[in-house]
């Protein structure tokens, strides 16, 4: 994030300040919300910059009576008068046509949006904006700063209903500011060349990063010089490694921002190349109503992950960090600063802004059925009860036995030997089983350092439980970690005993996997194992007394959907500042009638809701009813006239058949959806393949590139290279933001609360898992290395690395690098086994000493499991450890955000992280013990 905000510095001086760049200012106007007008609010004082400014702001709303609260607005440069450009997304839901980048206002009319007030404004204002940089940090460079920085903003006075005069100042006037650089305007901390050491500067990054500031100033010039000739072909292509930081998100805001100041994202050539793994599930319209039953009941329960493992793991009970440390100075009175980091993600709950599981303290099925005698709507019923306390959230108490999960299946995932982030604190409050945690609870904790307080929204329980899980299942063709802990483990097929559909983002195309040969002695595949607990599980359900059941079904508040429309402002009803209103200020309550004895039929063919309710994906929805027609024909019927899905390729064909990506005549359809709302045919988009019908057996013959679809934003096509956001520049389809457009101003209140309405520089968290671990077994040689974990070289995640020729090639075990002047102070050599820990666990192996490694850092590869060649560890007496088991998952409030545009929660799109990188360990020479007496 330093050397990304330096580098914007150096951008924005001289690309859009000393000059002006065009092709800049003319993507920026149309393409950005740095025209938007931002509220500025008294604050003890001081004027700091508040929600963007909407229609619902004015008398009359400006004529806006459909959404005006999610309309944001800006001032026409011709005229000088406060316009509503088209695009928010308000513009979304409740009508259509307005939906869209055109350079027109809401009725149609010709603007141009102007980016600065600085000359046409009405005063110069000081404006208080937050400063992170000073905090002091055992370990990475901070600098000598006031928390509180006073920068001179040009702004406009406009009256707001009610006859109220406000402050007024553009996106672009905010970022400068918030930047440091000198306009004229006079202040303090503003820098007058590259070589002060103000905030944002490249003097001032190198301070932060090591970087050299004339490599930074030179990088930056070159990257938007080629941008500016060559109109925004200049790209960044990064990993995910720094999303596993606690502020990953400051990390990439500022990345994102020089492209954006750089006119980039959307242009062939340029953008935002972003590899994470091959995880693109590009047929998802046709993917979800299979893997989630969407044709036979609506909506599915889903769950964001490192909450749900947090909570239930017990994580939460140790945590260290205090929100005092990441609150902003200039945030809002409230208690903020009164909560625990697991109280933000309760109230998430509360709200409807996150999902739990389980969600309430009661059966469902009882609530369900409870809410049907009594003649009320679920909602309303789900409602009442808990604002009168007879229900309960099941997460304002995880740790009663109520509300623990009691079932786990594990499909094809290696959670207790790869992605357990807090490895440690599963197997001992989740499996109940030898651990090697060794920090200490909230209110036991010895370091003085330690100020996070226990939570006020969950109940504390004494002792926390251990052994939540009463079973463990996984599936899985060998046997890892997560095997070893298992109570039964189905072997299932490899890749060349089934058959199987993958896509990448690596390349375009959709191909098989086929099965070579039959599934090894008992394993079977996925589809036939899934098939068979189906078929077991229907003839058990009636003697377990499951009948048809009315299921009460929580739903938050929903990205692509009016539900994103939820909260302007953030209210809590258990506070009394509002009611309970179901799908607005609380989750959505939905009835979903489950017919336990009918789940073998209903797992083996496709359901009517296909037809009566069409499909959807991302907010488009249309109608499929050609497409399970051609289904019944292609699958056959069962006694019911459905389409059959009882084998994995008639599994596949219905992915095929209902996808955009694979069908070229539903792709039209999901065009022409779209086009009603943008106001623009799109159709054009697919219209050359719509008579393409991708088929299994086509398939296999040979891999076929995937067709355009409205739920990517990039296209594909033999001219043109995918782009992120090519379709929303070069088709005028908006971001599904708040503005529409590319948001670098995120003005949501808890956004603001903790100091991230604009990029800024935060630094890593301190994890204080070090100090009471010295104390303890600090003495001899020792280093304290900043533990970083790098996808392997030798597998793909815990796949491929415990075979005999990845094994030789990686010295047979578990193996940590480190810098070769670091293991000399230590009185290490390559290859000798070493001891790694802190008060979340340890772990042994063997120590790779390289030059290339900084100093300061230990490198664990990770998914390295324990289940070869690993020694037991002198501090916790137990076997090993495995990467993760010196980690422990730390939450960020303003991940839980939700019902707000673009901060609304998605599956697979948006929620909390289980972020490590910010952790430390200590690092000594051990001998192996290898625990055999």
């Amino acid at each position: 994030a330093a050397l990304g905000l330096a580098m914007a510095h150096v951008i924005l001086k001289e690309f859009h300040l000393d000059r002006q760049a065009d092709y800049f200012l003319d993507y920026a106007r149309h393409y950005t919300d740095l025209p938007m007008l931002v509220r500025l609010e008294e604050q003890d004082g001081q004027l700091v910059p508040a929600r963007q400014l909407r229609c619902s702001d004015f008398d009359g709303h400006l004529g806006e009576n459909n959404n005006p609260e999610w309309k944001t607005v800006a001032i026409d440069d011709r005229s000088g008068e406060i316009t509503v450009p088209r695009g928010s997304i308000g513009f979304r839901w409740g009508e259509k046509g307005k939906w869209n980048l055109e350079d027109r206002d809401s009725a149609g009319k010709p603007v141009q949006l102007r980016l600065s007030l600085l000359d046409g404004h009405d005063e110069v204002v000081e404006v208080a904006l937050p400063y992170f940089g000073g905090k002091s940090h055992d370990f990475f460079e901070g600098t000598d700063h006031p928390e509180v920085f006073k920068r001179r903003v040009p702004v406009k006075k406009v009256t707001l209903k009610n006859g109220e005069a406000a402050y007024v100042a553009t996106v672009f006037d905010l970022l400068v500011a918030n930047h440091g650089l000198d306009r004229g305007l006079g202040g303090e901390h503003v820098a007058r060349s590259y070589d002060d050491l103000e905030p944002y500067t490249p003097a001032w990054a190198e301070t932060i990063t090591g970087v050299p500031r004339e490599r930074i100033v030179a990088v930056a010039r070159a990257f938007a010089a080629n941008a500016a000739k060559t109109h925004g072909k200049s790209m960044v292509i990064l990993g995910a490694g720094i999303n596993h930081w606690y502020h990953m998100d400051m990390h990439y805001r500022a990345i994102i921002n020089l492209l954006v100041l750089c006119g980039c994202i959307g242009q062939e050539g340029g953008g935002w190349a972003h590899y994470v793994g091959q995880e693109k599930l590009r047929p998802q319209p046709g993917w979800l109503p299979l893997a989630f039953a969407l044709d036979w009941n609506r909506p599915p329960r889903h769950q964001n992950s490192t909450s749900f493992w947090y909570l239930h793991t017990d994580q939460w009970r140790y945590e260290t960090l205090a929100v005092a440390e990441i609150l902003s100075p200039t945030a809002p009175q409230g208690d903020w600063q009164e909560l625990a980091l697991v109280d933000y993600n309760i109230k998430a709950v509360r709200l409807g802004w996150l999902p739990s599981a389980p969600q309430l303290q009661a059966n469902p099925l009882a609530v369900g059925k409870a809410a049907a005698e009594s003649g009320q709507p679920v909602g309303e019923y789900v409602a009442a009860k808990l604002k009168s306390g007879e229900l309960k959230l099941a997460w304002e108490d995880p740790d009663h036995p109520d509300n623990w999960p009691r079932n786990l299946f594990v499909w094809r995932s290696n959670l207790l030997g790869s992605s357990s982030k807090g490895h440690e604190y599963f197997l001992r409050h989740l499996l109940g089983t030898h651990h090697g945690v060794k920090g200490e609870e909230l209110g036991g904790m010895r370091d003085e350092m330690v100020t996070a307080k226990k939570p006020k929204e969950v109940v504390w329980h004494d002792p926390a439980p251990e052994g939540k899980l009463d079973l463990l299942v996984t599936l899985d063709f060998r046997m890892s970690t997560t095997c070893v802990y298992s109570d039964i483990v189905l072997p299932t097929a490899s890749w060349y005993e089934k058959h199987d559909l993958n896509t990448s983002d690596m390349h375009p195309f959709i191909h098989p996997l086929t099965a070579a040969v039959d599934p090894v002695f008992e394993s079977r595949s996925d589809w036939e194992i899934y098939k068979g607990i189906a078929r077991k599980f229907s003839e058990l359900a009636p003697q377990a007394g499951l009948g048809v059941e009315q299921d009460a079904v929580l739903v938050p508040l929903l990205h692509d959907s009016p539900g994103e429309l939820a909260q302007a402002e953030v209210k809590d009803w258990k506070r009394g500042e509002c009611e309970p209103v179901p799908g607005k200020t609380m989750p959505g309550v939905v009835t979903v009638e489950r017919e336990y004895p009918n789940v073998f039929k209903r797992f083996t063919a496709i359901g009517p809701l296909m037809e009566k309710a069409g499909n959807a994906c991302k907010g488009i929805a249309w109608e499929t009813g050609e497409e399970i027609e051609f289904l019944r024909h292609l699958n056959g019927t069962d006694a019911e006239g459905r389409p059959k899905i009882e084998s994995d390729i008639q599994a596949a064909e219905m992915i095929l058949t209902l996808a955009p990506e694979t069908n070229g005549h539903v792709a039209v359809k999901a065009w022409s959806k779209l086009s009603e709302v943008t106001g623009h045919d799109h159709t054009h988009m697919a219209k050359p393949r719509e008579e393409e019908k991708i088929r299994f057996r086509d398939l296999v013959s040979q891999p076929r590139k995937i067709i355009t679809s409205p739920v990517w934003s990039g296209i594909d096509s033999e001219e043109v290279c995918y782009n992120a956001g090519y379709t929303n520049v070069h088709e005028l389809i908006p971001w599904r933001t708040l503005s529409g457009r590319q948001q670098l101003y995120q003005d949501h209140p808890w956004m603001r609360a903790f100091g991230e309405a604009l990029c800024v520089y935060k630094p890593p968290i301190d994890t204080k898992t070090i100090a009471p671990m010295l104390a303890e077994h600090g003495k001899g040689k020792h280093l304290v290395l900043n533990f970083i974990t790098p996808h392997q070289k030798w597998g793909i995640h815990s796949t491929y690395t415990d075979n005999l020729i990845m094994l030789t090639l990686a010295r047979g075990g578990p193996i940590v690098w480190l810098n070769e002047e670091d293991a000399q102070s230590a009185g290490i050599a390559d290859n000798d086994w070493v001891e790694v820990f802190n008060a979340n666990g340890a772990l042994v192996a063997r120590a790779v000493v390289s030059q290339r490694i900084k100093p300061g850092t230990l490198y664990m590869y990770h998914a390295q499991e324990k289940i070869i060649n690993t020694p037991g560890s002198k501090v916790t007496g137990f076997r090993g450890g495995i990467h993760n088991s010196v980690t422990r998952a730390v939450v960020k409030p303003t991940h839980m955000i939700g019902g707000y545009a673009q901060l609304s929660y998605g599956f697979n799109y948006y929620g909390t992280v289980g972020s490590n990188r910010d952790e430390f360990v200590i690092v000594r020479k051990t001998e192996a013990d290898w625990m055999e007496e």
